[in-house]
Order: C-alpha cells, then sequence, then structure tokens
C-alpha cells in the first residue's frame, strides 16, 4: 500500500484473528484509542523501520510457534500492551493483543 522515501514497501495489517479482535473490542475507549494509534503507526511503517523503532521493542517469542509454524513476535501495541504477531510476506498478522505482559510469551 505504497513505498516510503527509499521505494521500501510498507507493512500491510493483517487484523482479523478473532482472539485479536474479541480482545480489541473488550477493551476501553481509552485502551482502544491507544492500540489503534500504534496500528496507524505501523501502517505507515516498513520492516526496516518497525524492526528498529525502540518504541515499539519487536522481539522473537522464542518459546513459541504461530498454528502454522510461523515465528511469532512480540511488540508494544498500546499503553501497557504486547501485541503478538507473525509476517507472511509483507503482512503483519496481529494474532493477539496482551494487557499483561508476561502472557504474550505464554502458551
Amino acid at each position: 500500500m505504497g513505498e516510503d522515501e527509499s521505494g521500501e514497501q510498507k507493512v500491510r495489517l493483517d487484523l482479523n484473528s478473532p482472539r485479536f479482535q474479541l480482545t480489541l473490542f473488550e477493551l476501553s475507549k481509552k485502551d482502544q484509542r491507544s492500540v489503534l494509534n500504534t496500528l496507524r503507526k505501523l501502517s505507515r511503517m516498513t520492516w526496516a523501520q518497525i524492526h528498529s523503532d525502540s518504541g515499539l521493542n519487536w522481539e522473537l517469542i522464542r518459546s513459541r510457534r504461530g498454528a502454522g509454524g510461523q515465528r511469532l513476535y512480540s511488540f508494544r501495541i498500546g499503553k501497557g500492551f504486547r501485541g503478538v504477531a507473525f509476517r507472511d510476506g509483507n503482512w503483519l498478522a496481529i494474532v493477539s493483543l496482551h494487557p499483561d505482559h508476561d502472557s504474550a510469551y505464554g502458551a
């Protein structure tokens, strides 16, 4: 969905995970706004920018994999929230939201 100044493709977001949606819809408006602001930020970034953005704190989850065997990553998605996602080509598929940081790393 566009390129940055260097011509690198911007990340596309896949928000179709039922687990992600269920948690998002249960959040307060304030927390939803925080998550949506981060999603807006992500939609304007390239993969290189995501990996280097210290505010996102993007990190591999070594203790688990996605349902299809994908490598899962944890990142800061809002005030007090972590997101779990995997990369599928140029898509960032967000799997779940975690108000408790440690739950992002568990099963």
